[in-house]
């Protein structure tokens, strides 16, 4: 194919944008202290009408439309089918004597877990997801093991849902009892020391029409006895409000019930416990006030540890003797310079993960504080794992980076050697990359840390196609993490940049907190502050820089390229929340005023307002060409906020650039999605970037940017 002709392919493409489908408005308003604000889009919120259901499918058709108007969309995904086409390890552990793995191959939509009676003897599959579904829809979202190692409670999720429904699988002879456990959401369980029964936090029953749109207040703790009705479970803990989330946990020695309780998304926690062996103890409220993070580590008779942020905001471990409740806690594990991240108790060793400048650090501490060593890890890497019995001898752990698949290593706790346990095979070559930190000033003059990831050799000419992606928010960190999307799109020539913006955890809660509230523009500002960084510094210009984030990072790209319509070539907003005057009416969306704040709030109506996405869309602007995602069962963040915004984008846009949306079917937030389902969309948005950045119009053949 001539240059010529793929120069008119694109120009089709790109001017055949004209009439996205109808979208009626109506004159709905709500009044916020006094200020009234119009919700043309209000009806797109009931997803159950038939007007909305017509609505997603002209949308949807609409899109299919454009892309498949793309000729190297399928050359991408058959690329991407061969690059996912290897078998994805989590990290392995130990309860009773067995050993647990989890994984999946190229080819299947969900993980298999399994066991094995020895490290390396045969494994057998304890339960394998993919054959409850064709569609691979079905997910494994959690699982525990009973601490006999006899019993496999296990949550499944359907169509995305954060629903989940339990069983109870004997792990001998793998199969399930009666028993099955609903109305669960965010809550693994936690067996009881006797393993004759579990733990559990359920919501009340609703509508079943309301299920995935509803909000969800008063969580409850019950207690389910194995081969029992769930209608028959105890009632554990009934919560003073409605909005105090519940994460119960059992004692290794089983003595004690651990009741970790916060308001929604906040940080800062209550403890109560209850004695399980006496059958007439009251719950006691060790911690009875939110004033910091208090997280349950581990505990050794009367002695409770936990990982605080109290007096130390990048966190420290201390001691807590429950017979002395009045006495000051001990510090073990002072604050250092780099923030806790997690901590584990394993062969009676505290094993603390660090977060430096968003990568991993790992160091091992006695249980008197006194560091026993400190891991070897390769640069620019994350690691997770640790976990398993706190008197074993050995544990898993994983690390992978932006150029390198996961890998597992068995640690052996009593001398620190770790070995390499399984590697994944992928078709490439990993020395073809390269990783880079730098540090940008934002606004304010905050210096901000940015992972650069790109093929050897890259020529700083200011024309690389480059990709920017950003979360900022709940205190959730975004280290280093592997892709076979991204190695792709830096095997087609294209930049990779991951900004660690404030609002997350890699620093601490100081570093959390400036990015909540009143203060969410900071992250916007750091934001924006990267992209205009990579310009500078030659890597990429405005045309050939795309900007993704999901979730929060879904509202953190749309609220950029609103702020900066100039600054980006093409936009990817993911399962965002784009209305920030209703989040708070949905699902668990109340959850999150902590970081966000409440449109009820006169001072932070205000600010939200000032920055929220649906609100600050105007007439006579070009917007950068814009693809947005969701799913239709998304029940933590309702697929509405991306119907609302692309419904006012696509009626605002004054450009020629297109403003897409892409709607997966029996689909949600992310979590389980079918690996099917993820090459599909990482196709699209593949596509849609090589068009809307011109790097296929630059490109002779496919072959020159799409590798073999």
């Amino acid at each position: 194919m001539n240059i010529l002709w793929r120069c008119f392919q694109t120009f089709f493409v790109s001017m055949s944008l004209f009439g996205y489908p109808k979208t009626e408005q109506t004159n709905h308003f709500d009044i916020y202290h006094g200020v009234q604000i119009f919700d043309s889009y209000r009806w797109l919120e009931d997803e159950h009408s038939a007007q909305t259901k017509a609505w997603i499918k002209a949308e949807n058709d609409y899109t299919q439309e454009y892309l498949k108007r793309i000729p190297e969309r399928g050359e991408i995904r058959a690329r991407l089918v061969k690059l996912s086409d290897y078998v994805r390890y989590g990290v392995p552990f130990k309860q009773a004597g067995r050993y647990f793995f989890r994984q999946k191959s190229g080819a299947q939509n969900q993980g298999v877990v399994s066991f094995s009676n020895a490290l390396h003897g045969k494994q057998r599959v304890l339960l394998d997801p993919n054959l409850l579904s064709a569609e691979g829809t079905i997910a494994l979202d959690a699982y525990e093991v009973s601490p006999d190692g006899k019993w496999f409670a296990y949550g499944l999720s359907k169509n995305g849902s954060d629903w989940q429904d339990w069983r109870i699988r004997q792990i001998g002879t793998r199969r399930d009892l009666p028993d099955q456990l609903s109305w669960i959401k965010f809550s693994g369980v936690a067996w009881a020391g006797d393993s004759k029964g579990l733990f559990y936090v359920r919501y009340a029953q609703t509508d079943a029409k309301e299920k995935l749109t509803a909000a969800n207040y008063f969580s409850q703790i019950f207690y389910h006895r194995r081969d029992t009705k769930q209608s028959a479970d105890k009632l554990i803990f009934e919560p003073e409000q409605k909005d105090w989330s519940l994460f119960p946990k059992v004692t290794d020695d089983g003595r004690y019930l651990v009741i970790g309780i916060t308001r929604g998304d906040d940080t800062k926690n209550r403890v109560y416990y209850l004695d399980l062996k006496n059958p007439a103890a009251k719950l006691v409220k060790l911690i009875d006030w939110f004033e910091a993070d208090y997280t349950f580590i581990a505990s050794k008779g009367s002695i409770f540890w936990f990982k605080t942020t109290q007096d130390a905001p990048r966190g420290r471990l201390i001691a807590v003797d429950i017979n002395k409740p009045a006495a000051p806690a001990k510090e073990v594990i002072a604050q250092a310079a780099n923030a806790i991240d997690q901590i584990t108790l394993v062969n009676n060793q505290f094993v603390v993960h660090y977060f430096q400048d968003a990568a991993s650090q790992v160091k091992i501490f006695s249980t008197t504080g006194q560091l026993v060593r400190q891991l070897d890890i390769p640069a620019f890497s994350t690691v997770v794992g640790f976990t398993g019995e706190s008197s074993a001898k050995e544990t898993f752990y994983l690390t992978t980076s932006f150029t390198t698949a996961p890998s597992v290593y068995h640690l052996d706790m009593k001398n620190g050697k770790s070995t390499l346990f399984v590697a994944p095979k992928v078709d490439y070559q990993p020395s073809d990359f390269e990783t880079k930190q730098v540090f940008y000033s934002s606004k304010d003059g905050t210096k901000i840390p940015m992972f650069l990831s790109y093929k050897r050799g890259l020529e700083l000419n200011g024309q690389n196609p480059t990709l920017l992606y950003g979360y900022g928010g709940f205190n959730i960190s975004i280290p280093p993490s592997f892709s076979p999307k991204r190695i792709l799109w830096m095997q087609m020539g294209g930049v990779y940049a991951s900004a660690n913006l404030r609002g997350g955890s890699e620093y601490g809660e100081q570093w959390h907190q400036t990015g909540t509230k009143l203060k969410k523009q900071n992250v916007f500002d750091d934001f924006i502050a990267a992209a205009e960084w990579l310009i500078e510094n030659k890597y990429t210009s405005p045309a050939k820089l795309a900007i993704s984030g999901a979730s929060n990072g879904g509202l953190l790209v749309a609220a950029c390229e609103i702020q900066r319509p100039d600054l980006f070539g093409a936009t990817l907003p993911a399962v965002g929340v784009m209305d920030m005057l209703r989040f708070q009416k949905f699902t668990t969306g109340w959850a999150w005023t902590n970081d966000y704040g409440s449109s009820d709030d006169p001072e932070e109506f205000k600010a939200l307002l000032a920055y929220s996405p649906l609100h600050n869309l105007n007439e006579g602007v070009s917007y950068p060409a814009t693809l947005i995602t969701t799913g239709d069962h998304d029940d933590r963040v309702v697929p509405a906020h991306s119907f609302k915004f692309a419904a006012r984008m696509q009626e605002v846009q004054t450009g020629d650039k297109p403003i897409l949306i892409r709607i997966d079917t029996n689909a949600g937030h992310g979590a389980g999605k079918p690996s099917s389902k993820v090459i599909d969309e990482d196709t699209d948005v593949l596509a849609f970037l090589l068009l809307e950045l011109n790097v296929i119009a630059r490109s002779v053949t496919t072959r020159q940017f799409i590798p073999d």
